[in-house]
C-alpha cells in the first residue's frame, strides 16, 4: 500500500474510532492509563494496517483489551519491584533511616529510582528485584563481591535520599568516600 493511501486509512480510522476505543479504555482503567492504552492501540493499529478486518472496532478493541493487561503486567511489575526494594531497605542494617517506613506509596519509589544513576539501578534490581546474593550479583557484573558490597551500600544510601528528598525531609549526610 502506498505510504499516502496508508497514511489516509490510518487517519480515517482513528478519526472514526478513537472516542469508542478511548471509552472503552475508560472504562476499563482510570485516567492515570487510558491516554497510554489508546496510544498503544492506534500504534499497534498503524504497524498493522495491513492486517486490520473491514469491520475494524472489534480489531482496535481485543488490541486495546491487550494493551490494558500489558499496564496491568506493568504495574503489578512496578509495585512489585517497589516492594522488593522497601524490603530489601528495611532489611539491611545501614546507618539512615529505615526509608521502607517512610514511603508511603509506590509513586515515591519509582520516582526515587528513575532519579538514581542506570548503575545504582542495576545494583539494587539485582539484588532486590532478581534475588541475588552480592556474590552472585558480582558475578553478573564482573567484579568482586566486595566492591559490589560497596556499590550496594552506596546505592542504597542514594535511594534513602532520594525518597528523603521526595518527602522533603533532609538527606542522610554522605561519608567521606569518593563516590
Amino acid at each position: 500500500m502506498p505510504e499516502g493511501d496508508r497514511r489516509s486509512r490510518f487517519e480515517a480510522l482513528y478519526e472514526d474510532l478513537y472516542e469508542p476505543v478511548l471509552a472503552y479504555a475508560l472504562r476499563r482503567v482510570g485516567e492515570d492509563l487510558v491516554d497510554d492504552v489508546v496510544a498503544e492501540t492506534f500504534l499497534v493499529a498503524w504497524r498493522r494496517l495491513e492486517l486490520i478486518p473491514p469491520d475494524p472496532l472489534p480489531w482496535l478493541l481485543a488490541t486495546a483489551r491487550r494493551a490494558i493487561a500489558n499496564q496491568v503486567r506493568s504495574g503489578r511489575r512496578n509495585r512489585h519491584l517497589g516492594e522488593r526494594l522497601r524490603s530489601e531497605i528495611a532489611g539491611a542494617r545501614e546507618t539512615f533511616a529505615d526509608p521502607g517506613e517512610q514511603v508511603s506509596d509506590h509513586e515515591q519509589m519509582v520516582g526515587a529510582l528513575e532519579r538514581l544513576t542506570d548503575e545504582d539501578r542495576e545494583v539494587l534490581m539485582l539484588v532486590s528485584w532478581e534475588g541475588l546474593s552480592n556474590e552472585r550479583a558480582a558475578g553478573v557484573l564482573r567484579i568482586s563481591p566486595e566492591a559490589f558490597g560497596v556499590r550496594l551500600h552506596r546505592a542504597r544510601r542514594r535511594l534513602a535520599n532520594e525518597l528523603a528528598n521526595l518527602e522533603g525531609r533532609a538527606p542522610e549526610p554522605q561519608d567521606g568516600g569518593n563516590e
